[in-house]
């Protein structure tokens, strides 16, 4: 039996549910602390005999199968840039209401293999993805947390297709994300997202595509890239989750 997990407040005892009835857990978060929690429970899983997969979904399926890949062709790489974007669609409200709980954060890199916060907005780039040339900005994704786990290299940034002006915005309004976190403003804006947040329509998630980026470098100068096109965010989530469920009741079968 394979539990998959969509609700971030019960996610510890699910996973110790699992671990004591010797379940399988696989979850579609995307969120680093979840990632970094449930992963240290290794050693305890193996111990059980049973898999704990968060990220099972576009974050971190795709995205970690491109990392590895890249890795793969260029061993002792130090440094991993990972990145996405989509040629259209929107988020959910779900996704949209994730996002505003880490907003006051800030954006979060790994540096010499630890977790290190920077400011939101600080790190942008043009990236050439297999479709077009777009510009992107550094945000707090999982990979940061399971790409560390696929290819040991200590040095990861993830980013994301974002307009020019938009990164000049939030660059403006970095001061203030952290009120964010004050109760009151919180709530307001989870109600604007209520209201104005519809998320993709259903023929948004059969034409849109997303395109992925990878680039690995060493510290001799040596860098290998690679890209990689999926389906729309959410029905991939549908496709790869399901078929990681499959694959591991086979292989609990066997």
């Amino acid at each position: 039996f394979s539990a998959i997990n969509t609700f971030p407040r019960t996610r510890k005892p699910m996973v110790k549910a699992c671990l004591a009835s010797k379940s399988h857990y696989l979850d579609i978060t995307g969120e680093i602390a979840i990632f970094e929690t449930v992963l240290r429970q290794g050693d305890m899983a193996e111990a059980a005999g049973v898999a704990l997969i968060p990220g099972v979904g576009f974050d971190v399926v795709p995205s970690d199968c491109l990392a590895a890949s890249v890795a793969q062709r260029l061993p002792g790489a130090t440094s991993l840039e990972l990145a996405f974007a989509s040629t259209g669609g929107s988020a959910s409200p779900g996704t949209s209401k994730t996002m505003l709980e880490g907003l006051h954060l800030g954006n979060c890199v790994r540096r010499d293999g630890k977790l290190r916060t920077i400011p939101s907005g600080k790190l942008a780039k043009r990236i050439a993805f297999h479709d077009k040339t777009r510009w992107t900005a550094s945000i707090p994704w999982g990979d940061v947390a399971t790409a560390y786990r696929s290819t040991g290299i200590p040095n990861i940034t993830v980013y994301t297709g974002m307009p020019r002006k938009t990164i000049r915005t939030l660059r403006l309004f970095r001061p203030f994300l952290k009120l964010t976190k004050v109760g009151a403003i919180h709530r307001f804006l989870e109600r604007q997202i209520d209201k104005r947040v519809s998320g993709p329509s259903a023929q948004d998630r059969q034409t849109t595509r997303t395109e992925l980026w990878a680039r690995v470098e060493t510290t001799d100068g040596g860098s290998f890239e690679g890209t990689l096109g999926v389906p729309e965010g959410y029905r991939h989530t549908v496709d790869a989750s399901l078929e990681c469920a499959r694959r591991v009741d086979r292989k609990s079968v066997v």
